[in-house]
């Protein structure tokens, strides 16, 4: 019974991934809106009604796919910045920040997916927070142990994070920016926003005819400057 049991879960579990490979397909036709349910079942030979069995809706399908994709640039991130060692402060952030870049370039559907307009009708359940925070937290790690090490120096001149941000700064201080000052955690946030910033109008066309020539010493520049300005140490 239990090898019967393994082989029907292993079944499950690879029809479960062709159904999620043909809607990626779909997402990179039509865009997450004209994702079908039915379309998917049609194009891999199944009863429609057979693929309820594993979705029971089109939103659970995409928020499946959005788990997937934010798990895989989480573990982007977390892979490549791991094998940096820990007390170079800088590289660290650089490897994340190109991660994001180079995992979004070889997926730009799945980021489209997660970073791209809202799909009409859709609501994002409380399962899809921790796979989207997985990046987050190394960009938050890493400041967190250059503040330990006492290597962390903001520029001096720079404005104060307002005092409305007092309680924003609190609730995200776990899991991200541990005994981290709301000054750095706001300046982190906003350096976040750049970077994802930058990537999305690489992706979505806006750099055409302002960009061209060489965007990836561009973000480097960015990811450089946002840096300094969270006072993360030369190497």
């Amino acid at each position: 019974m239990n090898a019967g049991r393994t082989a029907r879960e292993r079944v499950r579990a690879e029809l479960t991934g062709e159904i999620k490979d043909e809607a990626r397909r779909q997402l990179a036709a039509e865009g997450a809106a004209g994702l079908s349910l039915r379309a998917v079942a049609r194009e891999l030979g199944m009863v429609s009604s057979a693929i309820y069995r594993y979705f029971p809706s089109r939103d659970e399908l995409l928020t499946a796919l959005i788990i997937d994709a934010f798990d895989a640039v989480g573990s982007a991130v977390e892979l490549t910045e791991a094998k940096v060692p820990r007390e170079q402060y800088l590289e660290r952030w650089l490897t994340a920040c190109r991660a994001v870049r180079a995992w979004a370039l070889a997926h730009p559907h799945e980021y489209a997916l997660i970073h791209g307009s809202p799909v009409p009708g859709y609501v994002a359940p409380q399962d899809t927070a921790a796979p989207a925070a997985r990046d987050g937290i190394v960009m938050g790690g890493i400041l967190r142990d250059a503040h330990q090490a006492g290597r962390l120096s903001p520029p001096p001149g720079l404005p104060p994070a307002p005092v409305e941000f007092a309680a924003d700064a609190a609730r995200l201080r776990d899991p991200f920016f541990t005994g981290l000052p709301d000054d750095v955690i706001l300046g982190a946030v906003l350096a976040w926003t750049h970077v994802y910033g930058f990537v999305s109008f690489e992706l979505f066309g806006m750099y055409k005819n302002v960009i061209e020539d060489d965007r990836p010493a561009a973000f480097d520049h960015l990811i450089r400057t946002q840096a300094h300005l969270l006072g993360l140490p030369p190497d």
